[in-house]
């Protein structure tokens, strides 16, 4: 893989969760979430991106939201739960996509608002078609993803090198 490829980072929202009597941290997916969790693994297949690497926070409704999700590749890429992702700002995540090693072409980083949603628009210097539109009229709710694209290596990523190539979320 060369580092002249345009790479993609998938930005995916953990799916709608329940509020039973637990830390915020070990909050499960509620009976919607596990039914959108499959619908957006269905979306992401159809999206053809051949993922290396899911970066999951540790928190229970997005690892339950990546298992359910996942269950519908093909091919399951390698999984790192990484602690740091749960209740990081854009920057926070930027730096563990920085670490992401360069024989890595193709990112998924299932997270938390509103990290990932404002990790979309900081990286997001241009969008294709009217993903953008979509993207700013609908937020970003539980089980949304969008796809960005960028050149160069891991390290380089920084606001605004990205574009905003696709944005998908479920329907109310």
């Amino acid at each position: 893989m060369s580092v002249a490829e345009p790479r993609r980072i998938v930005l995916f929202r953990h799916a709608k969760a329940d509020w039973p009597q637990v830390t915020d941290h070990e909050r499960p997916l509620a009976d919607r979430g596990r039914k959108e969790s499959a619908e957006a693994g269905r979306r992401l297949v159809d999206s053809g991106i051949p993922f290396d690497l899911a970066l999951c926070s540790t928190a229970t409704r997005t690892r339950e939201t990546w298992k359910l999700a996942v269950q519908e590749f093909p091919h399951r890429p390698k999984t790192v739960y990484e602690e740091r992702i749960y209740e990081a700002s854009p920057g926070e995540l930027i730096a563990v996509l920085n670490e992401t090693p360069d024989d890595m072409q193709n990112v998924v980083l299932i997270g938390h608002n509103p990290g990932v949603q404002g990790l979309a628009d900081v990286l997001a210097g241009a969008a294709e078609d009217d993903a953008r539109r979509r993207m700013s009229a609908r937020g970003f709710p539980a089980a949304a993803f969008a796809v960005l694209s960028f050149s160069g290596p891991w390290k380089s990523l920084e606001p605004g090198v990205a574009t905003l190539a696709d944005y998908w979320a479920p329907s109310d």
